[in-house]
């Protein structure tokens, strides 16, 4: 269950930050409010998550495919440039997640 926890918080805190240029400054009522309750959200899941998952494992993850979702999201849906440097830094955040993760489980 931690692990779908997890799951959910990393799309909660993917939907907030990709709401935040929409806020227009936290001006716009609708997706501010939206944006910060997505914010709760993705910090409730993530304390659930850490019932079971180490606070290591856990933010590691969290913050490592949060950064890559939401740099995707941002080229897919929000019209930002994709280059091969953009793809080659997210290549390094996922192998850092998972060296992280594999000197963890000793």
């Amino acid at each position: 269950m931690a692990w779908l926890f997890l799951g959910l918080a990393i799309s909660c805190e993917v939907i907030a930050t990709s709401l935040l240029k929409s806020t227009d400054g936290f001006t716009r009522l609708w997706p501010t409010l939206t944006c910060l309750g997505g914010y709760a959200g993705a910090f409730y899941l993530l304390t659930l998550s850490l019932r079971q998952l180490q606070v290591g494992t856990a933010y590691a993850i969290w913050s490592g495919l949060g950064t890559v979702a939401i740099a995707l999201v941002g080229a897919v849906f929000l019209n930002e440039p994709m280059t091969l440097l953009k793809a080659f830094g997210m290549a390094l955040v996922i192998a850092g997640v998972v060296v992280l993760n594999l000197g963890g489980a000793h």
